[in-house]
C-alpha cells in the first residue's frame, strides 16, 4: 500500500500528471470567505459558483454532512467540495469539523478518483478553521484513498 506524500508548496496549482482532484472541506451552512477556500477561489472561481448553487438548491438535492461534489475547471483538473463542517467556528460553541462527514466526503470522493483515474490533492482538509486535528483526518484519509491505490498528496502551505 503506498503512503500519503507530503509537500511543501500550493494545493491550489498541484504538482502531477494525469488527472487531479483538489479536495477541500466546506460548511454546510453556504457559506466560503476565510482559509484555503479564499486561494482557491481566487486561482478558480467555477467551485465556488457551483457550491453557492449547490446550497442554494438544497431541499432538492444532496447538499448536507458527508456530500460531494466535483466540478471540472480544466481538462485534466477536477475540485471536490467535501461537506465536512457544521456551520463555522464562532464563540464557545465547539469545533465546527465533523469527522464522520469527512469520512462519508472522502468514500465519494475515493469513487470518483478511481473514476476518473485521478491523483487527489488537498491542504490538511479539516484542520484549519474547521478546527479538526490530522492524527484524526489522516487515517480516514489513509483508509478511504490510500488503501484503494489512489496517490494522495498533502500540502503544507509555505505562507
Amino acid at each position: 500500500m503506498s503512503e500519503i506524500t507530503y509537500v511543501r508548496g500550493d494545493a491550489t496549482v498541484p504538482s502531477a500528471r494525469g488527472v487531479k482532484l483538489i479536495a477541500h472541506v466546506c460548511n454546510d451552512i453556504g457559506g466560503r470567505g476565510k482559509g484555503f477556500v479564499q486561494a482557491l477561489s481566487r486561482r478558480r472561481p467555477e467551485p465556488e459558483k457551483a457550491y453557492r448553487a449547490w446550497h442554494r438548491d438544497r431541499a432538492h438535492n444532496d447538499f448536507g454532512l458527508g456530500a460531494a461534489r466535483f466540478v471540472q475547471v480544466e481538462p485534466y483538473l477536477w475540485v471536490a467540495n467535501l461537506i465536512g463542517q457544521r456551520g463555522i467556528r464562532t464563540g464557545g460553541k465547539g469545533v465546527p469539523v465533523r469527522y464522520e462527514a469527512i469520512d462519508r466526503a472522502l468514500g465519494r470522493l475515493a469513487d470518483r478518483a478511481v473514476e476518473l483515474d485521478a491523483s487527489v490533492h488537498m491542504p490538511r482538509i479539516g484542520c484549519g478553521l474547521a478546527g479538526g486535528t490530522w492524527s484524526r483526518v489522516e487515517p480516514l484519509v489513509t483508509g478511504r484513498l490510500v488503501a484503494r491505490g489512489i496517490a494522495v498528496t498533502v500540502y503544507d502551505h509555505d505562507g
